[in-house]
């Protein structure tokens, strides 16, 4: 079964207000040049302007010179690729999600690459993961979509190989055969959702402001939890799937970073993720920001992908 590591309130908010105190005492390290900033997403999306908000409210904040560049591929596997062998002196980050270093880092035998090898900076915001369908589907329950599946076979759109292994194991707990569709990002399910070339899919918040709307309905959640928008909606869990979709987006640095550059870098990117310029988007897309740290994110990221094992395992 996946165990997944929540941080308490009480720890989200000690970690927020010792971070906001390094902040505050005017972060004693600083890079002797630019930042490489790795995004592991495509231009344009929700993960991408966070990133470079983020980027940018630390140039305004601290001065420091940060340089946003796309790498990605392999649902983040190659911008890990490329930041393994970078120097760990605070000169080169990376945005990616934890799935990122835990189904697809496992799945990627070939890149040679664990969380071991990464420093953990800080998580800055979870997904609402949920099973979603076009309103005009007539579906107002998880159960009115598997009576329709039991009808014939529906398209079921995903964005990654664990989501398709989720997928398929939701139609086994089922009793129905889904028709997995994978294409590239989340933006893609919610287009192909809404063209109707999809009957339903995994979105991952993009979908909050169609469902706020009327136009679009989660299903489920395909979190460990309820979703904060629709809190009926049963988990996967209650659908017999004793696995999750559950993560969140992080930074990461080369592994062996030094302690004073992370404390800052991470100090830094919690400051904007709550105060700042990308505070504001991830409010709107992601339910506010999430800042898991030090220990705690060293055991997520380590249960990840230990994990991510077992899921494969459960498909086979």
């Amino acid at each position: 079964m996946r165990k997944t590591l929540k941080a308490t309130a009480a720890a989200a908010l000690f970690s927020i207000a010792a971070a906001t105190s390094a902040f505050a005492d005017g972060h004693a390290w600083a890079p002797e040049g630019p930042i490489k900033l790795m995004i592991a997403f495509a231009a344009g999306g929700g993960a991408d302007t966070q990133a470079r908000l983020i980027a940018e409210d630390i140039e305004a904040s601290l001065g420091w010179e940060v340089i946003p560049e796309q790498v990605t591929g392999k649902g983040g596997v190659n911008a890990l690729v490329a930041l393994k062998d970078m120097p760990a002196d605070g000169s080169a980050i990376a945005l990616v999600v934890t799935e990122s270093l835990g189904y697809n880092a496992a799945a990627a035998k070939g890149a040679g690459i664990a969380p071991s090898d990464f420093t953990g900076l800080t998580t800055t915001a979870g997904f609402q993961m949920a099973v979603v369908a076009k309103a005009d589907k007539g579906w107002t329950s998880f159960d009115d979509m598997i009576a329709a599946a039991k009808d014939g076979e529906l398209r079921f759109g995903t964005m990654s190989q664990k989501l398709s292994d989720l997928a398929f194991l939701l139609g086994e707990a089922q009793g129905v055969d889904f028709n997995i569709v994978q294409v590239r990002g989340g933006r893609a399910v919610m287009d192909g959702v809404q063209a109707g070339d999809m009957d339903l899919g995994f979105m991952a918040g993009i979908q909050s402001k169609g469902v706020a709307a009327g136009d679009l309905v989660n299903l489920a959640s395909a979190l460990p939890v309820p979703l904060t928008q629709t809190p009926d909606a049963p988990t996967l869990s209650d659908l017999g799937v004793q696995f999750s979709a559950d993560g969140y987006f992080v930074f990461v640095a080369p592994a062996g970073m030094d302690a004073a550059a992370r404390d800052a870098i991470t100090s830094a990117i919690v400051e904007s993720t709550n105060n700042g310029k990308a505070s504001g988007i991830l409010k709107k897309a992601f339910g506010g920001a999430v800042n898991i740290q030090g220990a705690e994110l060293d055991a997520l990221l380590q249960s990840d992908f230990d994990s991510a094992g077992q899921l494969m395992e459960a498909v086979q």
